[in-house]
């Protein structure tokens, strides 16, 4: 990560003004894709080797944004905040992940104004499927293998191994005989 706030402001002036539009990171031989690479590696915490970042992914400024080797930041991805992101993760379009919300308790005090809800960092770990349109909420972890349906609504923490669908998101099922210990 740069820490240079000028040169921050260069690479994230240049990802959303041009790599933001690049075609697919497979088109052209994979050059759009390792545009996006060069121009992300000096924003995020972290990236490791051979990260996938697709058209139109969005992450603010990108500081607080670890992500590990053979992963991906799906087409139109919108997120922000503390998230860390495991080896091997794949993600599908449109999905949300959103670390802080509004605050909306005072019934006296116009919502709008009430301000913002401590951040809570999102945790995905390794070797998770993230299906298309998916949300994910602050403060959730999605343990390791899991796989997370197109559509799903995930408000708690995902176990290891399971598939999770439904808004909100459940366990319909996991990937192993017996749920794991």
């Amino acid at each position: 990560m740069v820490r240079n706030r000028w040169l921050r402001t260069f690479f994230q002036a240049l990802y959303y003004g041009l790599g933001y539009y690049l075609p697919a990171a497979d088109a052209l031989w994979g050059l759009p894709g390792w545009i996006r690479r060069l121009l992300c590696r000096p924003l995020f915490r972290h990236m490791g080797r051979k990260v996938c970042i697709e058209r139109g992914a969005g992450f603010g400024g990108g500081r607080q944004l670890s992500i590990g080797d053979h992963s991906g930041l799906g087409t139109r991805l919108q997120c922000g905040g503390e998230i860390t992101i495991g080896n091997d993760v794949m993600m599908g379009a449109d999905i949300v992940i959103l670390t802080s919300g509004h605050r909306s308790s005072d019934l006296a005090i116009p919502m709008r104004i009430q301000g913002d809800l401590p951040p809570k960092p999102v945790v995905i770990e390794d070797d998770v499927w993230i299906g298309t349109r998916v949300i994910i909420l602050p403060g959730v972890t999605i343990h390791r293998g899991a796989i997370i349906a197109a559509g799903a609504v995930v408000s708690r923490d995902v176990p290891a191994y399971a598939v999770v669908g439904g808004v909100p998101a459940r366990v319909l099922k996991y990937r192993t005989a017996s749920p794991p210990s």
